[in-house]
């Protein structure tokens, strides 16, 4: 079974995350930011991941320690579920259009962290979530997972739209980078050997 998980407490945030990457995209989401737990329950419906994220942060000062901290927990709890990432497919790639908004996501489960991020939000806020914590949530999950990830917004103009395609999109890019290859179960996708 490839289970990630982690419980981390700071003076900021007091997080439990789990992910399944064997599931069937059930989710039990509560960061007490609304627009924030349907984004991730979108991420686990659309990569088959079953997730558990639980979140008491200091929403009283902003939303930033909560995001940007599920962001570690939840790049944290991949590494570790991949484990020595024998027999993955490695790289996933998907477009998602939504509306008038279209997203790519590529990635590469590469142990080289990296992100690039070319998304144009253009209102501050989603109900009570920072939009220009999207970026800081997807460089946490980036750096702290080992992935190089690249998620490019082509057009789009609703800024709910926007940010439901990436993360709709990098969950199936994921999914597909993190799928078995039954042909290779038992090679690393890699001319170096590690990944």
């Amino acid at each position: 079974m490839r289970i990630g998980r982690l419980e981390r407490e700071t003076k900021e945030t007091k997080i439990l995350v789990q992910l399944d990457l064997d599931g069937e995209g059930k989710s039990e989401i509560d960061t007490g930011i609304g627009f924030f737990d349907h984004m991730l329950t979108l991420f686990a419906f659309h990569g088959n991941f079953d997730l558990i994220v639980k979140c008491d942060g200091d929403l009283e000062v902003d939303t930033h320690h909560t995001i940007e901290d599920l962001g570690i927990a939840l790049g944290n709890c991949l590494k570790e579920a991949l484990g020595d990432k024998r027999g993955i497919t490695r790289y996933g790639a998907f477009t998602i259009p939504m509306d008038e908004a279209l997203v790519t996501t590529d990635l590469d489960i590469s142990g080289r962290p990296f992100l690039v991020y070319n998304v144009n939000l253009t209102c501050e806020r989603i109900g009570t979530f920072e939009t220009e914590m999207a970026e800081e949530f997807f460089r946490a999950f980036a750096f702290n997972s080992l992935i190089t990830l690249h998620i490019n917004e082509r057009y789009g103009t609703n800024n709910h739209h926007i940010i439901e395609a990436v993360f709709k999109s990098l969950a199936r890019a994921l999914k597909e980078a993190v799928k078995i290859d039954e042909l290779n179960k038992d090679k690393i996708v890699s001319s170096k050997g590690v990944l």
